[in-house]
Order: C-alpha cells, then structure tokens, then sequence
C-alpha cells in the first residue's frame, strides 16, 4: 500500500487484516510521533517510553480483530499506549529498583554539558517536570493528555475510558499539584529578584496572592511542553467531578 495515499486509519487497519504486510507499517507512520510523545511524557523516561510503545504496537498489531470500529483508530491506538505506559509505572512503584554502581565509570569522565538555559529557568524545568512524574498516574495520563498533547478532554476521556468530568476533575488537581511546586521554588527565591521577604516562609496562598499560583501554572506548561513531545500550553482548570 501507498504510504502518501489517501487511505484512511480505518482503511488501512482493515487492509492490514486483508493481508496487507505493508498497511500495519503505514498506520503507525503516520502516528508515531505523538504516540511516543504521549509515551514519554507519561512514564518519563526514554527506554521505558520506547518498551511501552513497543508492547502496545505489538499488543495492537495481534489484536486488531478486536477493534470494534466504535472510536477512531488514533484514539483506539493512544489508548493502548497510554495503558501500557500506566501498567509499567504501576509496576515500578510496586517492585522499586535500586540503581547498581557502575563499575566502568571513573571520575575524570567528561560529564554531559548543561543546558544552555540559564540556572534559574534550568532550575524551573527540573522542578515542573520532577512535579509531574510525582503526580498520581491518573493525573498525570490526564495532564499529558489534554494539556501536553492538546487533545480536546473528550477525547481524553475517551482514551482512558473516563467520563468528561473525571478528565476535568485530574487535569485541575494536576494543575494544582505543579502549581504549588513552582510555588515552593519560587519561594526560595532571594529577595532581590523581586520578592517581598516579609511574605517568605509563608504557606502558598497564605499572601491570598493567588496570582502566583496562576503564573505557575502557565510556566509549568510552558516547561513541560518543550523539547520532545511538545504539546500545548495548559489551558483554564476545567470544572468537574471530584474525583481521582
């Protein structure tokens, strides 16, 4: 099969029923890149996004008989990925692994150069993307859904089997768990880049500054949406159930 044709995702997963040797390859051409942005947003780290991706293209490639045609096919394949992403966090934090010493480093290695970005926005990336790897899976699949990526929340709920609402109700409880970490950094700020000291030492929110927290969220999306899998920037907490 062509991959420049016109054929459709759905076209081209029956074809790959067909028979079709070539359709399976085409589909997942033309999707990688965002399911392996999603991947990696979501476990955080690059051979674990790599493995998660690779069981679900597998896991999909098997099963696509199953395929009921009742959603589109990119939302049938993210939510493949996005399982296979949740099951191997779930596993992680079940069974910890302590990392061995490597015995082949030595000391006068050349370390790896730091980013170009100045320490306090270098400092900031650090603490947005560390935010959102301690977010509860729930939340953070939500987060990197909607936020990252820039699905609309329908289509969210959709991939995580969810209602509206649930989607909602992560996202803004999300958004507030990153809020507060750059809350806290902010706060160790000295008090010559612009900083009240009579406010510091004071819980978030305590100032009723709430504008700050506002502030955060925009700088913690703009954090996490660069380098790969860049998405969209965070939008307005959306209102919903009060749910997990």
């Amino acid at each position: 099969m062509d991959p420049q044709g016109g054929a459709s995702d759905a076209d081209l997963l029956r074809a790959h029923l067909d028979g079709d040797a070539q359709a399976f390859a085409v589909l997942v051409r033309r999707h990688r890149d965002r399911l392996w942005a999603v991947a990696m947003r979501t476990v955080g780290d690059r051979e674990e996004a790599a493995d998660a991706v690779q069981d679900a293209l597998l896991s999909a490639h098997r099963n696509a008989a199953k395929f009921r045609g009742d959603s589109a096919v990119t939302t049938w394949l993210h939510r493949i990925v996005v399982n296979a992403c949740l099951d191997r966090i779930r596993r992680r934090q079940a069974h910890p692994t302590v990392p061995l010493p490597d015995g082949n480093r030595t000391d006068d290695r050349p370390s790896a150069p730091e980013p170009a970005a100045p320490a306090e926005d270098h400092d900031t990336a650090l603490v947005v993307r560390q935010a959102l790897a301690d977010l509860p899976t729930e939340q953070r699949a939500a987060i990197v859904l909607v936020d990252i990526q820039g699905y609309p929340v329908a289509e969210a709920a959709e991939i995580l089997g969810v209602a509206e609402g649930t989607i909602k109700s992560r996202c803004a409880r999300g958004r507030a768990r990153m809020a507060l970490a750059l809350s806290s950094l902010r706060g160790r700020e000295p008090a010559s880049r612009g900083q009240n000291p009579g406010t510091r030492g004071q819980e978030p929110g305590a100032r009723g500054d709430r504008g700050h927290a506002a502030e955060g969220n925009q700088q913690a999306a703009q954090t996490v949406s660069s380098g790969p899998g860049a998405g969209q920037p965070l939008p307005t907490s959306g209102e919903g159930r009060d749910e997990r």
